[in-house]
């Protein structure tokens, strides 16, 4: 399944004991980048956070925005008699080193059921699972959504390579004859420029060898069949990855289109190197800018 990098995912659910929410973005990034934001109160429950996301991801520059309001019911707990007697005895030696030392707020007085942080880890967990997954549902979703369409945009761009190929193929042939033309036109313009009776010098079995020669030596030089067989093998390797029939798929698909894009231009180069007309050189700088243009939507995929 091809995905995208780039994707939006939000969450909020509301409980007895308060409201929270979920927000997950992300970019395009070599590797998986988690940064969270999470407020000092709910910082037990980053260890859940990251293991769901990195269930959900392999790369991406990811941020994990979450935020929280308590109900009332939640502010209006007994205080822990212990706690705050342990912290008026600490604000006492306190004040005796900086004695205008202000008392803490009513509100942050510590509560009977509450963890250090100030809320309860084992209301507060479950509650944060569901509105995490939820919100990494949606996320996965739109990366799928987005990624599908970054797979169909390449299998048309494929599709006009597979054509250029093909094209470049069928006029091969009659490059190799157009230069075993000028080949024996030319002989035969030196052989009269040197004698009229050129051609009584030369037999015709020579001459038809020596033009056979040249035009198997000019063979040689444009020969691209195997640089389009190899081109025809990344294409099928292509539609593979994007179909997502192909063995490595799920462990990712960014990186090996990245490096299969980079043997397509390698193939693409050796063949404007090998041109022999122009409309072969035309073609190799058609190549390049499709696998170009794929290369940057493979930007994007994870």
């Amino acid at each position: 399944m091809i995905r995208s990098m780039t994707a939006f995912g939000a969450s909020r659910l509301e409980a007895q004991q308060g409201a929270l929410s979920i927000e997950v973005r992300s970019v395009n990034n070599r590797f998986l980048d988690l940064n969270l934001r999470i407020p000092e109160d709910l910082r037990f429950v980053e260890g859940l956070v990251r293991d769901l996301v990195s269930r959900h991801a392999l790369r991406g520059k990811i941020e994990v925005r979450l935020n929280y309001s308590v109900s009332g019911q939640d502010t209006l707990r007994p205080f822990d008699e212990q706690a705050v007697r342990t912290l008026a005895e600490q604000l006492a030696w306190a004040r005796r080193q900086i004695p205008d030392l202000p008392a803490p707020s009513l509100a942050e007085l510590p509560r009977q059921g509450l963890t250090q942080h100030g809320l309860d880890a084992d209301t507060w967990l479950p509650l944060c699972q569901q509105a995490c997954t939820q919100a990494l549902t949606e996320f996965q979703t739109a990366r799928e959504r987005e990624g599908a369409r970054l797979a169909a945009a390449m299998q048309a761009m494929a599709h006009e390579i597979s054509t250029i190929v093909d094209q470049v193929e069928v006029d091969l042939p009659a490059l190799v004859q157009q230069h075993q033309d000028k080949i024996a036109l030319r002989l035969r313009d030196a052989l009269l420029a040197a004698s009229p009776d050129g051609f009584a010098a030369i037999s015709g079995a020579e001459l038809t060898a020596r033009i056979a020669q040249e035009a198997s030596l000019f063979g040689l030089r444009v020969d691209v069949a195997e640089e389009l067989t190899r081109l025809r093998s990344h294409l099928q390797e292509l539609h593979d990855i994007l179909a997502g029939t192909h063995p490595a798929a799920a462990r990712g698909s960014g990186k090996r289109l990245d490096f299969l894009f980079q043997e397509m231009n390698r193939e693409a180069n050796t063949l404007g190197s090998k041109a022999a007309a122009l409309t072969v050189t035309q073609a190799a700088i058609d190549l390049k800018l499709l696998i170009e243009q794929m290369r940057e939507q493979a930007q994007n995929i994870e």
